[in-house]
């Protein structure tokens, strides 16, 4: 344990006569955007060590991508609360539809409520 605190005592002085900070930033969500697809950090713990005059991040947290311009995890569950549908159908609808995500819902609904048998 106390060679632990010297380590730490010794990195500790270190930082300072690299004039090195680190703080912590509080996220609710990390977006990289690439040309390709957005790599999305959820949860994430974000560290920003500052370095004489340049910021460096450090993240960790859950993570998963997303086709870029598409649709994004709150706007599938958005879709899944406003229909009732599942993953996989809302998906396969957005790609017919070019990501459109009001035309999404309104055709969804549209047809549970034509697969619905007559009240009468």
């Amino acid at each position: 344990m106390l060679g632990k605190i010297k380590d730490l005592k010794k990195m500790t002085e270190l930082m300072k006569e690299m004039k090195m900070n680190m703080r912590e930033l509080k996220a609710k969500r990390v977006v990289i955007e690439c040309e390709d697809k957005n790599i999305v950090i959820e949860e994430p713990e974000v560290i920003i060590a500052k370095i004489v005059d340049r910021d460096s991040y450090q993240i960790t947290g859950k993570v998963h991508e997303e086709p870029a311009g598409g649709p994004t995890e709150e706007d599938i569950k958005m879709i899944m609360d406003q229909t009732g549908k599942d993953k996989e159908t809302i998906l396969k609808k957005l790609k017919e539809l070019n990501n459109d995500l009001a035309r999404t819902i309104m055709e969804l609904k549209d047809e549970a409520q034509t697969q619905r048998p007559n009240d009468n």
